[in-house]
């Protein structure tokens, strides 16, 4: 029987706990490291399908906090009443629109990602694209000290995409998870306590 290359330690134990997916665990360390969701908080999750994200982030911000997910895709799970699904395509969203659609957030999380090509540079860019969209969402949304966690490639444009989000935030780190394949470019730009926009 041919073994599936997907199926790790992360997707077992992911199945085993019931995440509807392995990524969950690298929200989990990041989280778990930078202390960026806290109960009661309202939270922004973009790209949220397949749902394990929005799953972590609902069991941390309990019964008072609220979760909004926005992806093409629907999670197939039920997810809890104080969740909230909108059907979009975020790089065609317009910021504007969101911040009469819900409230201000306490964090924004992105696990965008780009249909990869194979072609180092095509794909770093195409992620890049994905993330400043992400955090020109964050820059509308975010209340001041609020916290900010998007997926990158890493490339020759991580450089000056950190050093971008740098004008947000009091500190950006970068932070690759143990649960990310060994394979694989990603990384994650965290962004604490918001501070503005730059005008």
């Amino acid at each position: 029987m041919k073994q599936n290359k997907w199926d790790d330690h992360y997707a077992r134990l992911a199945k085993k706990e019931k995440w509807l997916a392995r990524s969950v665990y690298k929200l989990q360390e990041i989280d778990n490291k930078f202390k960026l969701i806290h109960k009661g908080n309202r939270l922004l999750d973009l790209g949220c399908y397949p749902g394990s994200w929005t799953q972590y982030a609902l069991k941390k911000v309990g019964n008072q906090g609220v979760v909004v997910g926005i992806d093409l895709s629907k999670p197939d799970h039920r997810l809890s009443s104080n969740f909230r699904f909108i059907q979009a395509d975020v790089m065609s969203l317009e910021p504007q629109w969101l911040t009469r659609e819900i409230s201000p957030r306490d964090v924004v999380i992105s696990d965008l990602a780009p249909p990869t090509t194979g072609i180092g540079a095509t794909d770093t860019s195409r992620s890049i694209s994905l993330a400043r969209k992400a955090l020109e969402i964050a820059c509308v949304l975010l209340k001041k000290k609020g916290n900010f966690v998007c997926k990158i490639l890493e490339g020759e444009d991580t450089k000056p995409f950190r050093s971008e989000a740098s004008g947000y935030f009091s500190q950006v780190r970068l932070f690759r998870p143990k649960a990310t394949r060994k394979r694989s470019r990603e990384v994650y730009l965290i962004g604490l306590s918001f501070d503005g926009c730059p005008s």
